[in-house]
């Protein structure tokens, strides 16, 4: 039987995840080099910088000629960076800034109009394809299902809770932010505090207390809900949904190649529901449910909003069930 190339896609994504995340860890890295070189005291450098020296030097000899110079092409977290001069921002980095200053720096708003464009197209891919935050409450997410076998109570599905609450926290931190004079966003923002902590802990060997924070978020997600601080507190979460409320590429079900297995709601960590078309703005297009359908009966479409539900797939005992019972009101009748 033909694979569908779409079920690929989430393995592409944790290709995409991982990268970023090790890009964060390779930026302060850099930096600690570049100082290392501008110095010239490769001689006085205690054994293990000079270890460290040494696999830098390494690895960027093949890119670069003057590593004090030509390193700093790429700069910056995913709050916001320089790439190769291309200056790009999280949309929420310019409205935390915006909201503290009660001002806007158009050039600053400029730098987001890209991640702005791409939510627009794929709705809240950020969430699934590229935060650091969410590499590692997903991987912690495996576990859990892992370790859930040992009979530990780990997290609840969240139904209790209402997903419109993180656009609650969205407001307040942009009010704050604006009446406080600091982006109160940028202290609670998971992907933000992530890249903040892992450059001051390469960079700076110290760490603050962000790191103390993400942990509890991550208890949070483990212990009370699943995937509960992305769901249901994230500001980014709030404003990448909005954004993406109208996407142009989501996710659809065919229904003609359906058997109602329910798996693609099971491995759904948004807690949303494929089986029944119900997927809405909060849907990250991570591909998820896509690689473990069996079926092939989830792929990606173009379209400004979700199909509605089109009823119990056809390979489905329900829409047998159904049909089987039309054919014999049909002969009743006739």
């Amino acid at each position: 039987m033909r694979v569908s190339p779409w079920r690929h896609l989430n393995k592409l994504r944790w290709v995409s995840l991982t990268l970023v995340f090790l890009m964060l860890i390779l930026l302060p890295c850099i930096h600690v080099y570049q100082n290392l070189v501008a110095a010239h005291a490769y001689d006085l450098l205690p054994a293990s910088d000079k270890t460290f020296y040494d696999v830098m030097e390494r690895i960027t000899d093949p890119f670069v000629t003057d590593p004090a110079k030509n390193l700093d092409k790429i700069k910056g977290t995913t709050w916001s960076g320089t790439f190769f001069g291309l200056r790009l921002s999280d949309p929420l980095a310019v409205v935390s800034q915006s909201a503290a200053a009660l001002s806007v720096y158009w050039p600053f708003v400029v730098t987001a109009l890209i991640p702005i464009a791409l939510t627009l197209i794929f709705g809240r891919f950020f969430c699934g394809w590229l935060c650091p935050a969410a590499f590692l409450y997903e991987l912690a997410d495996k576990s859990a299902t892992w370790l859930r076998k040992t009979g530990f109570p780990f997290a609840g599905d969240g139904k209790n809770f209402n997903p419109r609450f993180k656009y609650l926290v969205l407001a307040v931190s942009v009010i704050a932010s604006a009446v406080l004079g600091t982006a109160v966003l940028a202290a609670i923002y998971p992907p933000a505090v992530v890249g903040r902590e892992l450059y001051y802990t390469i960079a700076y060997s110290g760490a603050g207390v962000g790191g103390v924070y993400f942990l509890v978020t991550l208890l949070f997600d483990l212990l009370v809900i699943r995937r509960g601080f992305c769901r249901f507190l994230c500001p980014g979460g709030a404003l990448y949904s909005l954004l993406g409320h109208y996407r142009l590429v989501r996710i659809q079900r065919k229904v003609e190649a359906c058997d109602d297995c329910t798996l693609c709601n099971l491995e759904c960590q948004y807690g949303l529901d494929p089986k029944r078309d119900g997927f809405g703005q909060e849907c990250n297009n991570c591909s998820a449910c896509i690689a473990v359908c069996p079926k092939d009966a989830l792929a990606f479409t173009v379209r400004l909003r979700d199909a509605p539900y089109a009823g119990p797939g056809h390979l489905g005992a329900a829409y047998r069930r159904q049909r089987d019972k039309n054919a014999t009101t049909k002969e009743g009748a006739a």
